[in-house]
């Protein structure tokens, strides 16, 4: 078990984790961009430290339909990162891939499920590049699962994993502004030991 917890975080490691989650969401916006022919600006992360068990409603009601990319984390870090979108950005970034009317919002199939999961693949990875590149360490992502379900559902994973380090959970929330306004949400779940070796390669001693 590493030194680092949630629940002893310090500025200046919130510092560093907020400067991670920047730089990790300014890759997927150019990466998103890029892939759909956008001019698409991020706004600056807001980076939370919230409490686990309010993770099922951190990003609106439990009840609410939402998508998530969930992507294991390996070799130089251990843990998972998970992609949280809300439906109306899901259609929008899908529609636009695939040359629909924006005002399309039929429920997803299997051919919008594989290109929401290649569009929140691109995101994942580019923002674990940005972790890679900052960091000096090897990480390695899977292949990524998706699933359309009510937040509390989907949230209940990182809720659980969360609940084996600590009281509280770090969760990265940015917006891609253009044409509209497309909310993302990114919660990366290291265990603990990588926690510590991000934080010691970047040069903050625990």
């Amino acid at each position: 078990m590493g030194k680092f917890t949630f629940d002893e975080i310090n500025s200046m490691y919130f510092d560093v984790l907020r400067e991670i989650g920047n730089i990790g969401a300014g890759n997927a916006t150019t990466s998103v961009a890029t892939l759909l022919n956008l001019k698409l600006n991020m706004q600056v992360p807001n980076v939370k430290l919230i409490a686990v068990q309010d993770l099922n409603t951190a990003i609106g009601s439990e009840e609410e339909e939402i998508v998530g990319i969930y992507l294991g984390v390996h070799n130089g870090i251990e843990g998972s990162l998970m992609f949280l979108l809300k439906m109306n950005a899901a259609h929008y970034l899908v529609n636009r891939l695939l040359g629909r009317p924006q005002d399309y919002d039929e429920p997803f199939d299997e051919m919008d499920l594989s290109a929401m999961k290649e569009i929140g693949n691109i995101i994942a990875s580019s923002y674990l590049t940005a972790v890679a590149t900052m960091t000096n360490l090897t990480i390695a992502p899977s292949i990524p699962y998706i699933s359309v379900d009510m937040a509390g559902a989907i949230l209940s994973i990182p809720a659980i994993q969360f609940g084996q380090y600590g009281d509280n959970a770090l969760l990265i929330e940015t917006a891609f502004e253009g044409e509209t306004m497309l909310e993302g949400y990114f919660i990366l779940l290291p265990e603990l030991d990588s926690y510590d070796k991000i934080l010691q390669a970047l040069g903050i001693m625990l």
